[in-house]
């Protein structure tokens, strides 16, 4: 007859072979059972939190894994799994305060290993990270996601040699990781004695049943043959890539246009007329515009300055807003435009101290702190009255070059409008016209940075740069491809080399490519230089 703890760990093995096979419901009902009759058994509860995570319950995750520290408090696998919970729940500080007195414990599997470089990676403790993900992967050496997981840190870390022996042991192990050939391509500038080309065309030609896949493997040939100067076969395999990723996504840039003109109606000059009066915080500095237009570049510039701390592409000024409504005016499902309206009723001091407070901890230690993320642009009057005393930075460039680049842009969930060249031509045209709205409406708020400009001349644009954000010059500034800090963004392997114009007048290699695109900038009235 089985003991009462071996009932126990049959009744949890049977939960964790529910979860294996997807079967949520089943698990859920074993794991009930398990609780009520075992409400000893520590690794039930564990199990309990697992299960509650995955079906995104994070609340029950982190009530059923203080039960299992309750029975046993010092277990290595239950105080990891209590900071993977607050971390779902955005407890940074509890997080950091388990994962401190977990840096000295002894991890015994790959598992753990890999979820303690996995929380270190969310503390921005990336080189901490990377030695736990090189420890999962001497305990798992044929695993190929510790190799991939660490070559992305050391990318982010400007490690570039480092990070593609990793990203070639991950396709030794893996050669059907897409995303890894994908990335590989993007560390360095190939030569015609060392690339990919050939194996990417091998494996096209043999067949790869994932869409994902081919648009992954299509964009990384597109690149290196851009680099070996193949124009039209780089173009080629662009557009192919592109044009499979767009035909996989439910799309309608036609919304996103109404969104915009919306926004520009409901923010007229009337609202800002009539006084702002905001928080007080002249923390944030907002770096603004589309992507790919050189935010990057500014940002690492501006963070090069000992009063300035770059925080990222942060989503928190839409989530405060997003909350203020919902709190404001009530959970029903409303339409875009009825979302936009409200936001123009919110309590502006409030949204401003909820977003610096939001935050926390990772801000608040310098002057200033950078929020790159570029889809602000859409908020810039919200901003502006939530925080008047925060600095505004649009980046623009070229409107023929800013496209190319976003369209040679694989980009993981974000701007659908980059899959194709008519829709992409009329996305821009929109957002020209919001920022010229902007800067009508809210004179001398937006500091403008050309990038072309930029390029040219990088000290005197840096200098005005610094002093629209309230600060005094520093020669570090200029040094900013010498900063060690992480970078995470698509230009992550760019801004570790010093400024460069290569990038300038790209798209002419690509004019009749492009047409379809130019057509529709003109279309819509956009100014195109040199064409």
């Amino acid at each position: 007859m089985k003991t009462d703890k071996q009932q126990a760990a049959a009744l949890d093995e049977r939960v964790w072979a529910a979860m294996r096979t997807g079967n949520g419901e089943l698990a859920m009902q074993i794991c009930r059972e398990l609780n009520r009759q075992h409400p000893s058994f520590a690794p039930g509860w564990h199990t309990a939190s697992h299960l509650a995570l995955k079906l995104n319950q994070a609340p029950a995750a982190l009530q059923a894994i203080d039960k299992a520290l309750e029975l046993e408090p010092r277990r290595v696998a239950w105080r990891l799994q209590q900071a993977v919970c607050l971390g779902r729940l955005g407890q940074i500080e509890r997080v950091r305060q388990v994962v401190d007195d977990l840096r000295g414990a002894r991890l015994e599997t790959a598992y753990q290993c890999s979820a303690l470089g996995l929380l270190l990676t969310q503390l921005e403790r990336r080189d901490q990270a990377v030695d736990y993900y090189r420890q999962a992967a001497e305990l798992e050496p044929r695993q190929s996601r510790h190799y991939y997981n660490m070559a992305c840190l050391q990318r982010s870390l400007g490690r570039i040699e480092a990070a593609e022996e990793n990203f070639d042991r991950t396709l030794e192990l893996e050669p059907t990781d897409y995303e890894a050939w994908k990335i590989r391509s993007e560390l360095r500038t190939v030569t015609q004695d060392d690339n990919h080309v050939a194996a990417i065309e091998e494996l096209l030609v043999a067949g790869v049943d994932d869409p994902r896949g081919r648009v992954h493997l299509c964009y990384a040939l597109a690149k290196e043959l851009e680099d070996l100067s193949e124009w039209d076969r780089s173009f080629r395999y662009l557009k192919q890539g592109a044009d499979l990723r767009r035909a996989g996504m439910r799309y309608d840039v036609g919304r996103d246009l109404e969104t915009m003109q919306c926004i520009a109606d409901t923010y007229h000059r009337g609202v800002f007329d009539s006084g702002v009066e905001g928080s007080d915080n002249s923390e944030p500095v907002f770096i603004i515009g589309l992507p790919r237009t050189g935010t990057t570049l500014v940002e690492r510039i501006l963070a090069a300055h000992s009063d300035v701390y770059a925080a990222g592409e942060l989503n928190h000024f839409t989530t405060q807003m997003m909350q203020q409504v919902l709190s404001r005016f009530g959970r029903e499902k409303r339409s875009r435009e009825d979302l936009v309206r409200l936001s123009s009723e919110l309590d502006f001091p409030a949204l401003g101290e909820a977003y610096v407070q939001s935050t926390r901890p990772f801000t608040g230690h310098t002057r200033r702190f950078i929020d790159k993320l570029p889809l602000n642009f859409l908020y810039a009057g919200l901003i502006h009255l939530a925080l008047p005393r925060a600095r505004i930075i649009n980046v623009q460039r070229h409107p023929l070059d800013t496209c190319y680049a976003i369209y040679k842009q694989l980009f993981v969930d974000a701007y659908p409008y980059s899959y194709d060249l008519a829709e992409l031509g009329r996305y821009y045209a929109a957002y020209a016209e919001l920022m010229k709205h902007w800067n009508a409406v809210m004179p001398g708020v937006i500091h403008t940075v050309q990038y072309e400009e930029l390029v040219a001349d990088v000290e005197t644009q840096a200098r005005l740069l610094v002093g629209a954000c309230g600060l005094d010059w520093q020669p570090e500034c200029l040094e900013y491809h010498a900063s060690k800090e992480a970078s995470t963004t698509a230009s992550t392997v760019q801004v570790r080399k010093p400024v460069y114009q290569s990038s300038v007048d790209k798209w002419r290699r690509y004019e009749r490519g492009l047409q379809p695109l130019i057509s529709a900038l003109q279309d819509a009235g956009v100014e195109l230089p040199g064409l």
